[in-house]
Order: structure tokens, then C-alpha cells, then sequence
């Protein structure tokens, strides 16, 4: 019973967070003058009432040069909150999103490693180099041999087997399935091609118990659920095979045995028997993000190499993120790239890199960049996201948005707070030396001071 309550409360909170979160995502807009699309019915009939328990103005006064946040406000807001040693070697930059002034800084410049913050500049490269309505076709054409079916991976890991998936609108092998028994044609051999990707499929800087641990599986052409072994659990372990994984759920949907599935490329000029399609672009990124899932990151740098007219590799997807934000005017200086998904040990990037994107994304200068804004987790609500701001913190919860990252003894938070002033300020955490579990709400409470501002 009491484990039902907590369950309870913590989804009434998730909600109520939730609800405010929207009520924010308008607060924002305003605050930054951005058009708000209205039809012409009014929504407002449908917009359910906020929860009782939350007390909120969304009212915003213009800013002006007495409202603005300034840097001895910002520094004095926040100055409690850094005096906190569980913060351990912290660098960090804080800015006005209106007006992309910098209200803060510690040693802003100095690459760091990142963690999964680096996956900010990946949804960027993408923002700014394809469609948002891209998608990925995955297909299986008639083999070399008779009886043979070649699945043909083409770099969607969302594609699912089975019922559940933490991804948005996921593809299925049992939709390939049906297509090709409707085809009439008698399948007695599933091959995988993995052709599509280039180089080792492992990338530099990640640790093999990371497979086992839910965090990645070898980065292959043709993944399954992410390589989950689980599907709906985020942190599920994944399997060190994924092509063939992939291959072995397709041959037990066609009632063939796992003997029945080997590696191998697709010949020129097969019939295509089976197609499906992946959830746009803007939808992946958003799941991406939201559940800091590497492999999906990391399959999208493929994407953005394609685009950029690099190798389908971790040093082609590397080279075209940072080459592409680089000739968008982001001064890269610093910035060290072994994947862009961020489980590497070897990435390195400023403090002013990550929160200059997310500025950038706030401001007017880069509107391919403004989705950025809403592919961002809500504090205590979703994604990595959902169980921080909760029992401490409490200020930020349904205010900051941003992209975590973790790895042992790197903590860091890129995103941007909704001030109770009506002000919007971006941010970019980075620390480092000393636990996660402890370093987290340090970080947290830093970004839920800046709610309380004022700081002017």
C-alpha cells in the first residue's frame, strides 16, 4: 500500500509539473518574442485547469533596461548555492537568452568532458543540416540464393520487436514480416547487411561492460530497440550482437530458427519485399534527448555525416558535427570529438560551446536552432530529468529544462530556467571530481536559484 501511495504522489507531481511545464513553454515564447501559431478555434476551452497545488502567474512584464538580469544579480543569486563543495571542480557559464549577454562565468572556456551534454551539439548539427521530417526506410529485398532474405540495416535503431519500445511511433520487424509472407515469396534464410556504416562499429573511449551496464551496444547499420534485451526499460542491458539480433527476431517472425540468420551484404538489383519507415526526424531527436539514448544520438551523426558528405563512421559523424556548427558561426575552439552521443571518455568541450548553442537556440539569429528549446527534459517531469527537482530543488521543477550528462566523476546540466521575473537564462554546468549522486543536486540547486531571480 505505501509503495501505491508514493506511486500516487509521484504521478499527481509528474503531471503537475508537466501542466506547468506547458504553462513555462508559453512564458518563454513571450518572454523571448517569439510568434505564438494560434487557430482559429480557441484552444483555451481545451486547456484543462492547472492543479491546485500550483501557484503560478504566467503574467511578464517587458524587459527593459531596468528588468534585465545583471551579472552582479546573477553572481549574488546563485552565490550560496556555489560555495557547496559537493560541486567539486566546476566550470560554468550562465547567459541572458534575449539578449545573449554572459552573467556568469567560471573558467567558461576550458574543454571538459562532457557526458551526454555533447548530444546538444549533435541535435544541433542535425537542426541545421536536415529536413525535420527525414526519415530512415528499412527494408528486406530477395538474396543472392533462393530463399534467401536480406534485411538491409539503414541506421534506424528504433526499429522494434514486439509491443514495447521507448521510442515515439517505432517501426516494427513484425510489419516486415507480414509484408513479406504477403509477398508470396518462401523465405528459408534471413541475411543481415550492415554495409551501410563504415569502421570499427566500438568507439573510442567506451568501455565493453557498457553493453551489460544499459548504457550501448556496438553501433551497427541494423539495430534492434537500441540493442535492448528489454525494450521498455531504458537502462535495459543490451546485446553485443544487434545486427544479428535484428536478424533472428525477423526469421522467428517468419517461423524460421536463430540457425537461419547470418551476416551478409544484399545483392544489386534485389526485389524489395518489405519496407518500413521511421518516426520523423524531430521525433527522434526529441527521444534522443529526452532519454539520453546513445546509439540513437549516435546512428543520427550518421545522418548528419551523410548530409556533410562524410564517412558513415564515429570519425566521419564527428568531423561533420563539428564541422557543420563551426561554419554556422559557433566558435569550436576547444572542442574534441570521439563520438556524439557523449559516452566517450575522450570528449572534451567548453562550458561556452554547449550553453552558445543553447543561446543561440533562444534567440533570433538561428531559428532552424529554436527546436533545440523543446527537445530539452523537464526538471522533475520527463526523461533524465523526471526524478530530479523532487524532494529537494523543488523551486526548479517544471522551470529548468535541460540535457544531463553522467560518467564516473563527471556531472553536467545544459539548458535554461524560466525566471519568476518573466527573464530566461541559459546555462551550462560542468563539473567534475566528485560522485554523481552527489553532484546532481548541487548542480540542481544552482539552476533552481535562478529561478528565485530578480538579479538585477
Amino acid at each position: 500500500m505505501r509503495r501505491s501511495r508514493i506511486r500516487r504522489t509521484l504521478t499527481r507531481l509528474a503531471v503537475t509539473v508537466i501542466v506547468l511545464a506547458l504553462v513555462v513553454v508559453g512564458t518563454v515564447a513571450a518572454a523571448l518574442g517569439w510568434g505564438v501559431y494560434r487557430d482559429r478555434q480557441d484552444l483555451s476551452a481545451h486547456v484543462p485547469p492547472r492543479p491546485a497545488e500550483v501557484a503560478y502567474s504566467p503574467a511578464i512584464g517587458a524587459v527593459t533596461a531596468t528588468n534585465q538580469p545583471s551579472p552582479a544579480g546573477v553572481t549574488a543569486q546563485i552565490a550560496a548555492a556555489l560555495r557547496n563543495p559537493d560541486l567539486g571542480d566546476l566550470t560554468g557559464v550562465i547567459a541572458d537568452a534575449a539578449t545573449g549577454t554572459v552573467l556568469w562565468q567560471r573558467d567558461a572556456a576550458r574543454p571538459r568532458t562532457p557526458a551526454s551534454t555533447t548530444k546538444v551539439l549533435t541535435a544541433a548539427a542535425a537542426l541545421l543540416t536536415l529536413p525535420a521530417d527525414k526519415r530512415i526506410t528499412t527494408t528486406v529485398v530477395t538474396g543472392s540464393a533462393p530463399g534467401e532474405a536480406v534485411l538491409v540495416g539503414a541506421g534506424d535503431p528504433t526499429l522494434r520487436s514486439g509491443t514495447a519500445s521507448i521510442f515515439t511511433d517505432a517501426p516494427s520487424i513484425e510489419d516486415l514480416a507480414a509484408q513479406v509472407r504477403r509477398s508470396g515469396t518462401a523465405i528459408t534464410r534471413v541475411v543481415v547487411d550492415t554495409s551501410l556504416f563504415t569502421g570499427t562499429d566500438f568507439g573510442r573511449g567506451w568501455d565493453r561492460a557498457d553493453i551489460g551496464g544499459g548504457d550501448v551496444t556496438p553501433l551497427q547499420s541494423l539495430i534492434m530497440d537500441s540493442g535492448r534485451i528489454r525494450p521498455g526499460e531504458d537502462y535495459s542491458p543490451r546485446v553485443p550482437d544487434p545486427a544479428l539480433a535484428a536478424g533472428r527476431a525477423l526469421a522467428s517472425a517468419l517461423d524460421l530458427p536463430p540457425t537461419a540468420v547470418s551476416a551478409g551484404t544484399a545483392p544489386r538489383g534485389g526485389t524489395r519485399l518489405a519496407a518500413v519507415q521511421s518516426a520523423p526526424l524531430s521525433v527522434r531527436l526529441h527521444d534522443a534527448l529526452v532519454h539520453s539514448d546513445n546509439v540513437l544520438a549516435e546512428s543520427i551523426g550518421r545522418e548528419v555525416a551523410a548530409a556533410a558528405g562524410q564517412p558513415l563512421s564515429f570519425d566521419g559523424s564527428t568531423r561533420a558535427v563539428i564541422d557543420t556548427l563551426r561554419n554556422a558561426g559557433f566558435d569550436m575552439t576547444g572542442v574534441e570529438l570521439s563520438d556524439v552521443d557523449g559516452l566517450s571518455t575522450l570528449n572534451r568541450i567548453p562550458a561556452r560551446v554547449l550553453d552558445g548553442i543553447v543561446t543561440a537556440a533562444a534567440g533570433t539569429g538561428k531559428p532552424q536552432l529554436r527546436p533545440l528549446l523543446d527537445l530539452l527534459p523537464v526538471a522533475g517531469a520527463t526523461g533524465t530529468l523526471a526524478d530530479r527537482y523532487v524532494t529537494v530543488n523543488r523551486p526548479g521543477a517544471g522551470y529548468v529544462r535541460a540535457k544531463t550528462g553522467s560518467l564516473s566523476g563527471v556531472s553536467t546540466l545544459a539548458g535554461y530556467v524560466a525566471t519568476r521575473d518573466g527573464a530566461v537564462l541559459t546555462f551550462t554546468l560542468m563539473s567534475s571530481g566528485t560522485p554523481v549522486d552527489v553532484a546532481r543536486p548541487a548542480m540542481d540547486a544552482v539552476t533552481a536559484a535562478l529561478r528565485g531571480c530578480g538579479c538585477r
